[in-house]
């Protein structure tokens, strides 16, 4: 049985699951699904292509599934995904997709905190955290278990790989390889994500493979290309070096420098 306050607006064309909490003067939408053990807080506006799946947390103000910032866009159907066990905080605004795809997605246990944006056409990975105000363009790709510190802008059609973590207040203009620490200004690679590598069970020799294959290619002697041929030669075997590789030759931006 879900619990709705009295002041709430819910479309009778909306699709609610069970168990569900809508908090005070909350908007819900036709055209939304929302599946169990969910909460609404007060203010928070579900817009039409919103697809909500179980023990999601939205907070007060949030606005989910609102038409994109895009002046191509033509009001076509579109939707927005909220994967289980997901929290929004208050404030943040996350967009449906475009005709480009027709989708934005946020996955898995993810924590988007307050004021945070994410735009159009996103994907964002599982078990990812954007903090206060990271500002995500459209088109951007974050894979698994990425941390975004506060205040952070991403530019549009960039990516970023599995493992990163990305310090406060910095602007990202071109692919982020995966499993590394980035931070100064401009954005460059600082270091390996050790700690957060740890804490999800890599193995001190995947992390050392990892540093090699980092010291290849960040080595200034050499160009992109003889850097990922070393790295092949190297490290070929292992599965995260061929994890770093397959994001480096499907990098269309160019990587962030050291």
């Amino acid at each position: 049985m879900n619990k709705i306050h009295p002041s709430a607006i819910v479309s009778p064309n909306a699709i609610l699951g069970d168990n569900n909490i809508i908090g005070p003067n909350a908007i819900i939408e036709e055209n939304v699904e929302i599946g169990n053990n969910c909460k609404i807080g007060p203010f928070a506006v579900i817009y039409p292509g919103a697809r909500i799946k179980n023990n999601v947390t939205i907070h007060q103000s949030a606005s989910v599934a609102n038409v994109p910032q895009d002046l191509s866009f033509g009001n076509e159907e579109s939707i927005l995904t909220i994967d289980d066990n997901t929290t929004i905080r208050e404030f943040a605004t996350l967009h449906r997709g475009t005709k480009a795809t027709g989708h934005t997605y946020i996955g898995k246990s993810c924590f988007i905190m307050a004021y945070s944006h994410v735009a159009h056409d996103d994907h964002i990975g599982d078990h990812c955290i954007l903090a206060n105000a990271v500002q995500l363009a459209g088109h951007v790709h974050l894979e698994d278990w990425v941390t975004i510190g506060g205040g952070t802008v991403v530019h549009q059609f960039c990516n970023i790989g599995q493992q990163v973590m990305i310090g406060g207040g910095h602007k990202v203009t071109q692919d982020v390889p995966p499993f590394i620490l980035a931070a100064d200004w401009p954005l460059r690679f600082v270091s390996l994500n050790i700690i957060g590598l740890r804490r999800r069970g890599f193995s001190n020799e995947n992390i050392q493979a990892l540093k090699q294959v980092y010291a290849i290619l960040y080595n200034k002697s050499l160009n992109l290309t003889q850097a990922k041929e070393e790295i092949e030669k190297e490290f070929g075997t292992n599965e995260y070096a061929k994890t770093a590789l397959q994001f480096l030759a499907q990098s269309k931006r160019g990587i962030i420098g050291s």
